[in-house]
């Protein structure tokens, strides 16, 4: 596939902009927006391709690990860079790793227009601030649910769908013409750094030392059972199982004072 039909580009565009609207369940949209598991899935749907998809989407997650949103600001919207790296890559057949390399800059052009919605909202909150003096529910229903949702759609549908239809194809092109030369071996080198960063600023973070001998814990399992072909879906399950087995045992510990 060396193209985006114009049914394709609108779906994913819409996806964006759902997410960066939060129009979906509220602020539980926060976790579709700060991780770009569920646009991957989403981009892989629409493409047809839900393997590849989820495995370029698993390198851009990494990069994303350690990033964090003071105020909901990001230096990088994580939905936005998957949105366009997951159907370039899908596209030229990019590396996962290279593939972080469109990621990147992609999801900082997105924060700056994460940005001028910020402006664009400075508008509403005007009419917000008029319709609560006048106590009217009705109007403040729509100027603080409706109208950043429609100002949401306004700036990023049309944004992605021109992204997507005419930019991705162009960049899926150059980098298909250019795979394999020295350009994206260095690119898969960075991609791989970046991921090594993201985890090792979460790990910083989550690095307490109360904490760390579960950290460890984890290492060494996934070490040892290697060679057992282990799921992801079973380290999860024995991972809430501990973590069970730690709040109760905290529990009782405290109980018993």
């Amino acid at each position: 596939m060396n193209t985006l039909s114009i049914g394709q580009s609108l779906i994913i565009a819409i996806w964006i902009a759902l997410v960066m609207s939060r129009f979906l369940l509220g602020g539980a949209t926060l976790t579709l927006r700060f991780t770009p598991l569920m646009t991957g899935l989403v981009c892989g749907i629409v493409m047809g391709d839900v393997k590849t998809a989820m495995e370029v989407t698993a390198a851009i997650q990494l990069i994303y690990m350690g990033v964090f949103s003071p105020g909901g600001q990001m230096p990088s919207e994580p939905a936005i860079a998957a949105g366009i790296a997951v159907p370039v890559a899908l596209m030229s057949g990019l590396e996962p790793e290279a593939a972080v390399a469109v990621a990147v800059p992609s999801g900082l052009l997105g924060s700056y227009l994460y940005q001028f919605r910020f402006f664009v909202n400075t508008f509403v909150v005007k009419l917000t601030d008029k319709y609560a003096a006048e106590v009217n529910s009705t109007k403040l229903t729509f100027s603080i649910i409706i109208l950043p949702t429609l100002v949401s759609f306004a700036i990023f549908i049309p944004f992605m769908f021109v992204a997507l239809y005419f930019g991705a194809p162009i960049i899926a092109s150059v980098v298909e013409s250019a795979s394999g030369g020295l350009l994206f071996h260095v690119l898969t080198v960075i991609g791989g750094g970046l991921a090594a960063i993201g985890i090792a600023v979460t790990v910083y973070v989550i690095g307490k030392k109360n904490y760390i001998i579960f950290f460890l814990l984890a290492y060494f399992l996934t070490t040892i059972l290697k060679g057992l072909n282990v799921t992801n879906v079973t380290y999860a399950v024995l991972g809430v199982l501990i973590a069970a087995i730690y709040v109760l045992s905290k529990k009782e510990s405290r109980e018993a004072l």
